[in-house]
């Protein structure tokens, strides 16, 4: 497969402009009154200017529009923790930020596919079989999963991309009660989960075929959002049991590059405990628990 003719347009971020698509990205989207400004006035872009923002943040606007433009690929971290205070970014999204301000990274992927260790393979078909239990690589691709975990959605069957089947497969939308949530922190995920690591050519191939056929998609990715957190909230009306209101926990596989354990869990006692036990019990043909 070849790589998106134009990958730069989707990732902005080949050559020296990292660091400075991610602040024009970030300055767009803080308003005015949420640093103080009155809001108001003619403005050609939304967000703040780049004259607002140097001001703010301490430095020249001459200066900040070389780290823009790229021509300054070398700030302090004193500087980019003064910009980050400005854009209000979050832990994350400041280290984030001090790393594309570094040297640029190698992808360091195993050259051999990947693949899920015997013994995890073991642990999650073994797993308490109510628990819905998944294995994902730094791209979203299910490596594993368990006959739970492929029972509440179709998207967790070993081999589905989980980012391109959430913004390409329209019944999705119908299954995840939350979509609008879940693709906008299933994009950040995926930030966080690449890192600086942008002009990998899986990467580029990805981002540019989901950014030409879906416009949701272009739109949360050129936001720069990065979210490593592990936790959240999955609410589906599945076809077969109804609501499930379903906690996530996503754990990072030690010794691998990349690879999460995503687990799902209810609530004891709740409505979605008790008609995760059925759909269990269908899904084996085993009794339901007395």
């Amino acid at each position: 497969m070849e790589p998106p003719t134009r990958p730069a347009t989707y990732l902005g971020t080949m050559g020296g402009k990292r660091l400075g698509d991610y602040l024009r990205a970030r300055r767009e989207i803080v308003r005015p009154e949420d640093v103080g400004l009155p809001p108001g006035g003619r403005r050609r872009v939304p967000g703040l200017r780049r004259e607002e923002l140097a001001l703010l943040a301490g430095i020249s606007t001459d200066y900040y529009l070389r780290l823009e433009q790229g021509r300054d690929q070398n700030p302090s971290p004193q500087v980019l923790d003064a910009l980050a205070r400005v854009l209000q970014l979050d832990v994350p999204a400041t280290a984030h930020l001090h790393a594309l301000a570094g040297p640029p990274q190698r992808n360091q992927r195993p050259a051999e596919p990947d693949h899920v260790s015997p013994g995890l393979q073991q642990l999650i078909v073994t797993w308490w079989s109510r628990t819905p239990v998944a294995v994902l690589n730094r791209y979203m691709d299910v490596l594993a999963s368990n006959a739970m975990a492929a029972s509440i959605s179709p998207i967790f069957q070993p081999g589905v991309n989980v980012i391109r089947a959430a913004f390409l497969d329209r019944d999705l939308r119908r299954l995840y009660l939350n979509w609008d949530e879940m693709s906008s922190r299933a994009v950040a995920a995926l930030r966080a989960l690449v890192g600086t690591e942008l002009e990998d050519v899986r990467v580029v191939e990805l981002v540019g075929e989901l950014a030409t056929a879906s416009p949701e998609f272009k739109r949360l990715w050129v936001r720069h959002d990065v979210s490593p957190s592990g936790a959240g909230v999955a609410r589906l009306n599945h076809p077969d049991v109804g609501e499930l209101t379903l906690q996530y926990e996503r754990l990072t596989v030690a010794g691998t590059h990349g690879q999460l354990i995503v687990v799902f869990h209810a609530e004891p006692g709740s409505p979605t405990a008790e008609r995760l036990a059925l759909l269990q019990a269908e899904t084996t043909g085993s009794e339901l628990p007395q």
